[in-house]
């Protein structure tokens, strides 16, 4: 079930309703009946894949709590090995088995295998990882094995975060589900005014930058220049507004309910390197990592080529983590290869701001700071958002080619040519689309400020709800109401 769709306009109001007027023993058992028939609502039998994995997982927590030696690494093994088999066979199997038979035919091997044919289900990376926290987490005596199966199972398929996260941890999210819950008229109207802003970004920004995204990319051979850098930085802002505008109406319902679940962005095409943007995107997925990979693997903690090696191969694990395809590994490996770069390369970097003085202008060179790092993490997009490395190596290549003769003829530069015709978007919508970025950009600096927030709660009452009234109309007035997909489904 989409949150931008009807059902969901039906479904939301109707499991809150009976979740506060439910007794709280009953409680557990309408969100865990509510998240069934939420992720049912896609493609109903994958619920099965879902139920099996909860099942290993439940077991497994309660065997590796009561086992010792040897014995609890075996049963988190496993476990491991049941949630990692369900998403090589669904996500990577037709991925490794296709580069194997294209090898194959490069050395003249007469060998084949069939590639299944079967759709990954929706968010299987998402409670895939969800549900490895609990196993590795009760393995290291972080958290003790949940011995309530409902609520356990209540974890992994709680339904806000239940598609496309944020990625839990069982310190965080089980408590919650033993607490009572009251209904608090503030917490309510936060949590609505948190999906608000989830819906804004969704519908009135990512699906209207779509046209333009797709206008482009399906076709990129067709373009050189100017539409090609366009088209990327509005992919930028689509996926952006898109992931995050999920995880905030995911976050919104649930803490209309009570739930606090864990913030998975933090403006973070503000940041000012991209180590800092991976501070700031996706926080649930790279603090995954971190913890469970990275300082697994050593951390910093070694010599600095094993140092090295380590931020590359999780980056290169994270592409993969994102899609079956090579033009993830790449995006993966191109951030891993930044960082490694921006180690090398600290002392000589604030040596040449010391000599060009720009050390003495702060606010200057954060500027600068954010628009190179804003220019790198768009170049990586360009593989992300490419069906295959051809089309992004073209991209690359091409965005600049004709730029300067584009950029100097007037009639190029006219609405009707490079808008209407080039980027399949009317004048208007354009216009929305760049102002609706600079609201909420403005929003996102605005809360940063406390004299703002001052400055805001001093305001009457009249006028506050009357900000938000225009902004929920300027929702109805310019969202896509056609509910289109959250990328971030397909992974």
């Amino acid at each position: 079930m989409l949150f931008t769709s009807t059902q969901f306009f039906i479904f939301f109001p109707v499991v809150t309703a009976l979740y506060f007027l439910l007794p709280h023993r009953f409680r557990w058992l309408l969100l865990l009946t509510a998240s069934s028939l939420f992720y049912m609502a896609f493609i109903p039998k994958y619920i099965l894949i879902l139920f099996f994995t909860i099942i290993v997982d439940y077991i497994a927590g309660i065997q590796i709590e009561a086992a010792t030696g040897r014995k609890r690494k075996l049963y988190l093994i496993l476990s491991l090995i049941a949630n990692l088999g369900v998403l090589a066979i669904f996500k990577y199997y037709n991925f490794f088995l296709g580069n194997l038979n294209d090898f194959a035919q490069l050395i003249h091997w007469n060998y084949s295998l069939s590639l299944l044919n079967i759709i990954l289900p929706l968010g299987l990376s998402f409670h895939t990882f969800q549900a490895m926290s609990y196993t590795i987490e009760v393995f290291r005596g972080n958290y003790r094995a949940e011995r309530h199966f409902g609520i356990y199972a209540l974890y992994v398929m709680f339904y806000p975060q239940l598609v496309a996260g944020p990625i839990e941890r069982p310190q965080n999210l089980l408590p919650q589900f033993r607490e009572e819950h009251a209904f608090v008229y503030s917490r309510v109207i936060d949590g609505l005014k948190l999906m608000l802003m989830g819906f804004f970004k969704k519908l009135v920004i990512a699906d209207q930058a779509a046209f333009i995204v797709d206008s482009v990319y399906s076709h990129p051979g067709d373009y050189t220049g100017l539409p090609l850098i366009i088209a990327t930085v509005f992919f930028a802002f689509q996926i952006f507004c898109d992931f995050s505008g999920y995880t905030d109406i995911a976050r919104g319902a649930a803490r209309v309910m009570g739930f606090r679940l864990r913030e998975n962005f933090n403006q973070p095409y503000f940041a000012t390197s991209v180590a800092d943007f991976w501070r700031r995107w996706h926080m649930s997925l790279s603090t995954w990592f971190r913890d469970y990979l990275y300082f697994s693997l050593g951390g910093n903690r070694v010599s600095k080529l094993r140092w090295y090696f380590n931020i590359l191969l999780v980056f290169l694990l994270s592409g993969l983590w994102h899609g079956a395809n090579w033009t993830f590994v790449i995006w993966g490996a191109l951030h891993g290869t930044y960082i490694v770069l921006s180690k090398i390369t600290t002392w000589w970097r604030e040596s040449a701001a010391r000599f060009i003085r720009l050390d003495r202008f702060p606010r200057v060179r954060k500027l600068a700071q954010i628009f190179i790092t804003f220019f790198l993490v768009a170049v990586g997009w360009v593989f992300f958002r490419s069906r295959d490395l051809s089309e992004a190596l073209y991209i690359l290549k091409h965005a600049l080619s004709g730029l300067w003769s584009q950029l100097s003829s007037l009639e190029y530069l006219r609405y009707e040519l490079l808008v209407e015709t080039t980027l399949g978007v009317s004048k208007s919508t354009l216009l929305v689309l760049i102002a609706s970025i600079v609201l909420m950009l403005g929003i996102y600096w605005s809360r940063e400020r406390p004299w703002w927030k001052r400055l805001l709660a001093l305001k009457p009452t009249a006028l506050r709800w009357s900000l938000y009234y225009a902004f929920i109309l300027w929702l109805l007035l310019f969202g896509v109401f056609t509910e289109q997909n959250f990328i971030y489904f397909q992974f």
